[in-house]
C-alpha cells in the first residue's frame, strides 16, 4: 500500500502483515474500492484456534470453505469437509477458467492456476457416493444416540444406565439390533430383576426407549451403525506429494436426516479427541475440521450435550485440531462455544424482517470495534465478499476487514457421479470399509442364552446341565465350568432368595448365568467412556 491510501485502511492492512506462513483470503475493501496491495490473511499456526464461517444462503460460504481447504491442503494440512448439498466434490478436480474467475483474480491480485487436490470421499453407512462410514453403537455412546433418538433428559439418563449395564456385562452393542435386544431383555420377565439392580431405570422408560429405537430403525437408520467401524485416524493422512488429504463426507443422500448426520460429525470429533495425543501449540494444525450446518447440531440439544460440545471444542485445540463451524448467523452457536472461535469470516446478512434485523445487530456486537459501520457493510456485501477478523501470530484479534475473497483454483461445483464412484473404488480404504460385517455381539449372545435356557427347561437339565455341556465343548469338566457346583450351588441360590442383595439379583437369573458362561473373560472389562459417552477403548 502507499501513503496516499486512507489511514484507516493502512492500519487495517498492517494488522495482516504476518511474517510467517499464512493462508491468503483476499484483498481489503474500503469505501467501495478493492485495495489489492492490502492482502487479508490467516496465520497457519492459528488455524487450531477454531473459527466461524457465517452468512445468508447464497453469499458464498461454500466457496470460502473450498478456498481455505485448498490452501490448507497445499501446505500439508489434512482437511475434513461435510458436503451437505453435493457441491464440494469439485475440490478434487482442476477449476475452469472463465471471465468471472479472471476478473476476480485480477481484482485481488491472485495468480490463478487451476489445480485439483488429493481427496477421499465418504458416505454415512454407504448411503451415497463414498466409502462407508459406520460407528458401533457402543462407540457412539448414549449421549449422542439420545440426540438422534430425540430422547428427553430423563430418557437420556436411562439410556446411559442401559449402556452401563451392557458395558459391564461384556455385551458389545455393534448395531441397533444389539441395543434393542438388551433393552428387550431388561424389560422381559427374566430381566426385570437385573433392571432393578442398575439403579433408577423404570420399565416404562425402557419401553419408551425401545419404541424410539424401533421407529428409528423403521426410518432406514440401521446402515449407519455397525462394523467395520471407521477409524478417524484416516482423516489425518497426507498424500505422497506432501499435500494434506481432503476428506469429503458426501451427505446429499441423507440431507433429510439432519439430526443424524450432524450428530455423526460430533462423533467423529469426539473420537479424534480421545485418540490424539496432546501437542500444544504447533506450527500448523494436524487437521482442520469444517462443521457445516452447525445450527443442526445445537438445535434441541440437552444441557449435557452442549456442555460436552463446549468442553471438546475447548480442549481439542491442544491436540492440534482446528474446528470451523459453518452456519448462517453467529446466534446459531451457543455463547460458550462462540467465545472460543477466534477466526471469523462473516458473509452478507439479510435484514428483511424484524428477526433478521435483530440477528444483524447481534452479529455486529460479536466483532471488535472497527472504523466500519458494520450494520451497513454486512447488508451490502456481494457474493464472495466477507467481513474478516482472525487471530494474529501473537494470539491477538486483527482489525476487522471487509474483504473481497479470492477464487478457488479447483472446480467450483460437483464432479460427475461416475468419476466420483471410480475415485472411491480405487481408494485403498474401499476394501477395508465397503463390506459390512455382522459378528457375534449382544443380540447373538442374548438369543443363544435364551434358547439354551428354554432348551434346558424343556429337558429338565437346568442351568447346571447347560453349563456342563458347554464345559465339555471347551474340554473342561462340569465341576470346572463356571456356575457348576451341584447341591452347593442350589443351596447358595436358596439362601440368596431369602435375602437377595443387588448383586445376587443381577446374577441370579438363569439367562444371565448362561450368558455369563458364553462371555467368559469379557465380563468385568467395563468400557471407559468420555464426557460425550463415547467409548474410549477401541475394539
Amino acid at each position: 500500500m502507499t501513503d496516499s491510501d486512507p489511514q484507516p485502511a493502512l492500519e487495517i492492512a498492517s494488522g495482516y502483515a504476518f511474517p510467517g506462513p499464512a493462508l491468503d483470503l483476499g484483498a481489503l475493501l474500503w469505501d467501495g474500492r478493492c485495495l489489492p496491495d492490502a492482502q487479508i490473511r490467516i496465520p497457519l499456526g492459528m488455524l487450531n484456534r477454531h473459527g466461524l464461517v457465517a452468512g445468508a444462503t447464497g453469499t458464498g460460504k461454500t466457496k470460502t470453505l473450498q478456498l481455505v481447504a485448498e490452501q490448507l491442503s497445499a501446505q500439508g494440512v489434512p482437511v475434513f469437509l461435510a458436503d451437505v448439498k453435493g457441491d464440494v466434490s469439485g475440490i478434487s478436480a482442476p477449476g475452469q477458467e472463465n471471465d468471472k474467475v479472471r476478473a476476480r483474480a485480477s481484482e485481488v491480485r491472485q495468480e490463478w492456476t487451476p489445480a485439483g487436490f488429493p481427496c477421499e470421499f465418504y458416505a454415512l453407512g454407504g448411503m451415497g457416493h463414498g466409502i462407508p462410514v459406520r460407528a458401533t453403537v457402543t462407540s457412539f455412546g448414549p449421549v449422542l444416540l439420545s440426540k438422534v433418538l430425540r430422547l428427553n433428559q430423563t430418557q437420556e439418563q436411562s439410556l446411559g444406565l442401559i449402556f452401563h449395564y451392557a458395558d459391564r456385562k461384556g455385551l458389545e452393542l455393534v448395531d441397533l439390533k444389539d441395543l434393542r435386544a438388551v433393552v428387550t431383555f431388561l424389560t422381559s420377565d427374566e430381566g426385570k430383576s437385573e433392571l432393578k439392580g442398575i439403579g433408577g431405570l423404570s420399565t416404562t422408560t425402557a419401553g419408551v426407549i425401545l419404541r424410539s429405537l424401533t421407529a428409528f430403525e423403521a426410518q432406514g437408520m440401521s446402515p449407519f451403525f455397525g462394523e467395520p467401524e471407521f477409524d478417524t485416524n484416516e482423516l489425518l493422512k497426507v498424500a505422497q506429494d506432501g499435500r494434506g488429504t481432503v476428506s469429503v463426507l458426501e451427505l446429499p443422500a441423507v440431507q433429510d436426516k439432519p439430526q443424524l448426520f450432524s450428530t455423526f460429525l460430533m462423533w467423529l470429533l469426539a473420537d479424534l479427541f480421545h485418540d490424539l495425543p496432546e501437542v500444544g501449540d504447533v506450527d500448523k494444525p494436524k487437521l482442520v475440521f469444517f462443521f457445516d450446518e452447525a445450527h443442526l447440531l445445537f438445535g434441541d440439544a440437552s444441557r449435557a450435550f452442549l456442555d460436552a460440545i463446549t468442553q471438546t471444542v475447548r480442549l481439542i485445540r491442544s491436540k492440534g485440531v482446528g474446528i470451523f463451524f459453518v452456519t448462517q448467523t453467529p446466534k446459531d452457536v451457543p455463547g460458550d462455544v462462540l467465545a472460543q472461535l477466534g477466526n471469523r469470516v462473516q458473509h452478507a446478512l439479510r435484514a428483511f424482517t424484524p428477526d433478521d434485523q435483530k440477528a444483524l445487530k447481534a452479529t455486529v456486537k460479536t466483532f471488535p470495534d472497527s472504523p466500519y459501520d458494520l450494520e451497513e457493510v454486512l447488508t451490502a456485501l456481494g457474493t464472495g465478499e466477507a467481513v474478516v477478523t482472525v487471530l494474529s501470530e501473537k494470539g491477538a484479534p486483527t482489525p476487522v476487514a471487509a474483504t473481497r475473497l479470492r477464487a478457488p483454483v479447483s472446480l467450483m461445483g460437483p464432479v460427475d457421479p461416475a468419476v466420483l464412484d471410480r475415485a472411491v473404488e480405487r481408494s485403498p480404504l474401499y476394501a477395508r470399509y465397503a463390506q459390512a460385517v455382522d459378528r457375534e455381539s449382544a443380540y447373538e449372545k442374548l438369543t443363544a442364552a435364551e434358547t439354551a435356557a428354554a432348551t434346558g427347561a424343556e429337558t429338565a437339565s437346568g442351568p447346571a446341565g447347560a453349563a456342563g455341556a458347554g464345559a465339555e465343548g471347551r474340554g473342561e469338566s462340569a465341576a470346572q465350568a463356571p456356575g457348576a457346583g451341584g447341591g452347593r450351588a442350589r443351596k447358595a441360590e436358596g439362601e440368596a432368595e431369602e435375602n437377595p442383595s443387588v448383586v445376587q439379583q443381577v446374577v441370579g437369573s438363569g439367562v444371565f448365568k448362561l450368558l455369563a458362561r458364553s462371555l467368559g473373560t469379557q465380563i468385568g472389562r467395563e468400557i471407559t467412556r468420555s464426557v460425550f459417552g463415547t467409548a474410549r477403548r477401541r475394539r
